[in-house]
């Protein structure tokens, strides 16, 4: 728990090297600076699912469609659409007067490349050009989509929250190949980026979009009127947990996206500081990798599975027992898909029959190499736990720790791990992504085309398309359970439990945080 006599000296303390740093861009703007839950490193949100990546991607960029709090999808960028009866033609008319950060009008080529390219990173996006016909432009604000089988799922699909969203860019840049990240930050969206302002390991300054034309409804999540209230935000980052606090309390930032729980009963006692519950809960997972040894080994794996023990993983990343809950549901608990049907999977070390699966895959003791992420603190617990739990089943383990943007790098390498590739991660996911098994990133079964550690499964691949080509509620529930019980068997994720993180503001200070998967800065006022 947190060093309470340190934060009792935050109050008066005073840190000169950051006070310098903010006295020296101070002007009449009003500025909102804020500590985001990790380090930006990666600029392109089409190449990576990093969630900080995907935040900035919701800075700059604008989508057709979002998800409003209540989960329903509404139009974004899109005015006006149709679907045929049998969900096979779909039509998209774009709203007036979207513009580009550089002037130039938003027109159909722009969102024919932008799609094309998210598709090409996407696991739902595959399934949805899988099934397409064809695409084609209307004249210059509209387009239309044929598919060859219906699709009841294009709305899901153009308004997922989850990383990789089909944001839309200049079609020159979407023209980018999807293996190779971009080159220029422009969007539509209601704040720009200028390469002078992006400081990795420092900053990154986002500016008020004076351009941007919002929707005339009421914000409501990713949907609705993005009016922005203010002229600049930046992002600050602070590696140090008490550091984070401190300046908060000292009025140098005014935000903590992630409030660390470690320091949660002060904050909590804090005249100065609120904590403000904006983003729902959602889980944590293990991403194995399937390409190399000993995850590749199905008996390995499910020794792995075996050994995990959620409550211990739990309360030692997590900390705060209300802010935690077991559930090995691959879905989060609590939604329309999730189950108890989990077949083997417990949630509870088994080790015994974990000892015997290891030995009888010919596991050789090779490390097993875990990326551990320093510098998130939502994370950073976790993996050590299941170092230590891994070894009690007889695994050699090698916790490796980097920092996220490190990791988000690395993971994308299918290299031996001695050669710097790896072999599990931990990762946190929106509680909206991983309710539904179509737009939960992780879920999938097609190889290299598929999310990092990339498994091969036909049969759930072919469930998901079964999943998308019904619009029976009660057909789908059947269907996400034997996604789930497939995904178990098959060790493409492994369920941790859930988590809840608190943002913190200053007190009277900051307000009109919307509910919503991420962070969002529009709507927000600062006193």
């Amino acid at each position: 728990m947190a060093n309470s006599l340190s934060l009792r000296r935050a109050f008066t303390a005073a840190l000169p090297a950051l006070c310098l740093a903010f006295s020296a861009t101070a002007s009449a703007d009003t500025v909102l600076r804020t500590v985001p839950s990790s380090d930006l490193k990666i600029l392109d949100p089409i190449w990576t699912t990093s969630n900080s990546t995907r935040n900035h991607g919701l800075m700059i960029y604008d989508t057709l469609f979002g998800m409003d709090e209540k989960g329903a999808i509404k139009p974004q960028m899109v005015e006006k659409y149709t679907a045929s009866a049998d969900n096979k033609v779909w039509t998209f008319t774009l709203r007036p007067g979207l513009k580009f950060h550089d002037g130039a009008p938003v027109t159909s080529q722009d969102v024919i490349g932008s799609l094309a390219r998210w598709a090409k990173r996407d696991a739902l996006g595959q399934k949805m050009y899988e099934a397409m016909d064809s695409i084609a432009a209307e004249g210059p604000d509209g387009f239309r989509m044929s598919f060859k089988q219906p699709f009841g799922v294009v709305l899901d699909a153009l308004g997922k929250p989850s990383p990789p969203v089909p944001f839309i860019m200049p079609r020159r840049v979407a023209e980018t190949p999807a293996d190779k990240q971009i080159d220029e930050l422009i969007g539509s969206g209601p704040f720009t980026l200028a390469k002078a302002d992006f400081r990795p390991g420092d900053r990154v300054i986002y500016r008020r979009n004076a351009a941007y034309v919002p929707r005339k409804e009421a914000p409501s999540g990713l949907a609705g009127g993005k009016v922005v209230n203010l002229d600049r935000v930046e992002w600050v980052l602070l590696r140090d947990l008490q550091t984070q606090v401190n300046a908060l309390l000292n009025g140098e930032v005014d935000m903590l996206e992630i409030a660390p729980l470690s320091r949660y009963a002060d904050m909590r006692a804090s005249e100065k500081i609120e904590l403000v519950d904006v983003m729902p809960a959602g889980p944590f997972t293990v991403i194995y990798n399937h390409k190399v040894e000993p995850f590749n080994n199905p008996k390995a794996l499910k020794a792995a599975m075996l050994a995990i023990n959620q409550e211990a993983m739990l309360r030692a990343q997590v900390t705060v027992r209300d802010f935690y809950k077991p559930c090995t549901s691959i879905y989060l608990c609590g939604s329309v898909y999730a189950s108890d049907k989990t077949g083997f999977f417990t949630g509870k070390p088994q080790f015994e029959e974990a000892r015997k699966l290891l030995k009888e895959s010919g596991y050789d003791g090779k490390p097993v190499v875990i990326l551990l992420p320093g510098d998130v603190p939502a994370l950073n617990k976790m993996p050590a736990v299941y170092g230590q739990l891994l070894k009690q089943v007889g695994f050699n383990v090698d916790v490796q720790t980097t920092d996220w943007a490190t990791l988000v790098t690395r993971r994308a390498k299918k290299d031996l791990p001695e050669n710097g590739g790896w072999n599990a991660f931990i990762t946190f996911w929106g509680g909206v992504d991983a309710s539904n098994p179509i737009t939960y990133t992780a879920l999938t079964g097609s190889g290299d085309r598929g999310f990092f550690g990339w498994p091969t499964d036909p049969e759930l691949e072919a469930l998901k398309s079964q999943f998308i080509e019904t619009t029976d509620l009660v057909r789908r529930k059947d269907i996400a359970t034997r996604i789930q019980l497939r995904a178990l068997e098959g060790g493409v994720i492994a369920p941790l439990g859930e988590g809840k993180a608190l943002a913190a503001v200053r007190r009277g200070v900051v307000s009109g945080l919307l509910p919503s998967p991420a962070v969002l800065y529009w709507n927000v006022r600062k006193n």
